[in-house]
């Protein structure tokens, strides 16, 4: 898959979880979960332990999930995340060289920025998203619309804060997709045994998702 079908994948999805865990089985066990309910982009974070082996396993026995890269802070960690086979990469901050790099490789990049002039110097700079971390501190959906206003060139995709409740506000203030932590990514559910129920979160968001871009 090339850049710009991960870009069109990633906005058809809308979803993108953010894959925290305290283990690499843990975590592969939350995204089979997540992908049994239909989303099928995935977001690892690098605070997972054995991040790297887990999104290469990922990557190469699972040809249906779009495998990215999360928490990434520098260039090196990018370029071992690319290496293992990662098909996009997303970070909480901004960082001019991994843009750069993610661009000169042609992966996907959505570096994190929250104010407008950090959200378009890192436009500015090649990033194909801006990951509005964290979207919930500064007002949520309203501040996301307050940001399109002025920027509606610019690909948003808001993280915290995001849940069943809100996910339609967001979409409907302009968001190309978002990121979804704990409230899909629920590990207490899966340590008592109901992976079942992620799957279930999953086709809601999903559901939530459609509808609300319907009505835009």
């Amino acid at each position: 898959m090339n850049k710009s079908e991960v870009i069109e994948e990633i906005k058809r999805i809308g979803i993108l979880p953010v894959v925290r865990a305290d283990s690499a089985a843990e975590a592969e066990q939350v995204i089979k979960a997540i992908v049994r309910g239909g989303i099928t982009t995935v977001e690892i974070t690098m605070t997972v332990p054995d991040a790297v082996d887990l999104i290469a396993d990922l990557s190469k026995n699972d040809s249906d999930v779009l495998i990215g890269a999360g928490t990434v802070l520098d260039e090196e960690t990018a370029r071992k995340c690319i290496t293992s086979g990662a098909k996009f990469i997303i970070s909480p901050a901004l960082n001019f060289e991994t843009i750069k790099f993610c661009n000169e490789n042609e992966i996907v990049v959505m570096p994190g920025a929250l104010t407008p002039t950090e959200i378009v110097a890192a436009w500015n700079a090649g990033a194909d998203f801006i990951k509005v971390f964290p979207a919930s501190a500064m007002g949520g959906a309203s501040y996301l619309k307050s940001l399109k206003a002025p920027l509606p060139h610019v690909k948003l995709i808001p993280t915290g804060g995001v849940s069943l409740e809100t996910v339609a506000d967001f979409f409907r203030a302009g968001a190309e997709a978002v990121g979804v932590g704990a409230d899909l990514v629920d590990l207490q559910a899966l340590r008592e045994g109901r992976a079942s129920s992620i799957s279930e979160t999953a086709r809601q968001y999903v559901e939530i998702a459609k509808a609300a871009r319907r009505s835009e």
